[in-house]
């Protein structure tokens, strides 16, 4: 199951339609009853329609006013809205659609508001104002409910047996590469290449460290060294390679990388072999490291203050 079947979904939800078209005060658009205004650029009637509780595929931009918020235009997926639906007025317009449909549905910006925090709305909403959000969709594909509960089980299953696989590849690892330090009682291996004689790393001070990191079967997914990022295959024209500088407990690090270099003194060179929990655990999100990961760091701590 690839990782795009976990990308970010719009389940249609609600109750039935209820709203029937009818006339509007904005040019070239219909009305329903609940104040949801809609607009169809092609139709599709003799194609698939969506049902309660479908997958939608395609392509969304959305607008406040004629201020693009959000588009995926030329990157069709799994549809959400950039903004929480409120009292289900925008599934009216989408249990209208068929595949193949592209339609514009248009939702009083004033109405939504109502629902929300000032802090939620963009900043360049005005109050009173008569502004509009715009929902421009292509919907080039349904997903049924059965269909994507199908997906859902079988990504479950597959990300069980990665979690089960995951003790015998790092003990695969440890073996090849004639690891000999052992593992603490959460599964980090901390090896030391180097000791080095400076100040300890501890919570609160400001810490400098060169790292480079990979997966178990080498594939490099970052680093700070130049050279490292050019042989891994990663290397990105722009970017400041350089040290990782933060201050110890106010940076969201990963467990197992805090837990390694803790107490470790400044001029110290060691490699980290951090299981998935002290990791990045089922996340599916990143797209260089698979959910169930065991991660290789090789570090560098080159100050610490």
């Amino acid at each position: 199951m690839k990782k795009q079947l976990r990308l970010a979904t719009l389940i249609v939800a609600g109750t039935a339609l209820l709203a029937a078209c009818g006339s509007s005060d904005m040019k070239g658009f219909k009305k329903t009853d609940d104040g949801l205004y809609y607009r169809f650029e092609q139709q599709c009637k003799d194609s698939l329609q969506v049902q309660e509780g479908d997958v939608l595929v395609g392509e969304m931009t959305i607008r406040l006013d004629t201020i693009t918020l959000r588009t995926n235009v030329g990157m069709p997926q799994r549809l959400m809205p950039a903004i929480p639906s409120y009292d289900g007025v925008l599934h009216e317009g989408l249990l209208m659609m068929h595949r193949g449909d592209k339609a514009i549905f248009a939702i009083p910006a004033d109405s939504i508001a109502k629902f929300m925090q000032p802090n939620q709305m963009p900043p360049m909403y005005e109050q009173g104002k008569g502004m509009k959000f715009y929902y421009e969709i292509n919907l080039m594909d349904i997903i049924s409910s059965e269909e994507y509960a199908e997906e859902q089980a079988n990504y479950e299953a597959e990300m069980q047996k990665a979690r089960e696989a995951e003790p015998e590849l790092i003990a695969a690892y440890v073996k090849d590469h004639n690891i000999k330090a052992q593992p603490n009682a959460d599964g980090l291996y901390v090896i030391v290449k180097k000791q080095g004689k400076g100040t300890k790393v501890a919570v609160g001070r400001q810490v400098t460290i060169n790292y480079t990191g990979r997966l178990l079967d080498g594939t490099m997914f970052d680093s700070s060294v130049e050279s490292n990022a050019k042989e891994g295959g990663i290397f990105q024209p722009g970017r400041p390679y350089e040290p990782l500088s933060y201050v110890v407990g106010q940076m969201g690090l990963i467990r197992g990388w805090e837990e390694g270099v803790m107490g470790q003194p400044e001029g110290t060179r060691l490699q980290l072999i951090i299981p998935s929990a002290m990791g990045y655990g089922s996340a599916d999100n990143i797209p260089t490291i698979p959910p169930y990961s065991t991660l290789v760091f090789d570090l560098e701590i080159v100050s610490v203050k």
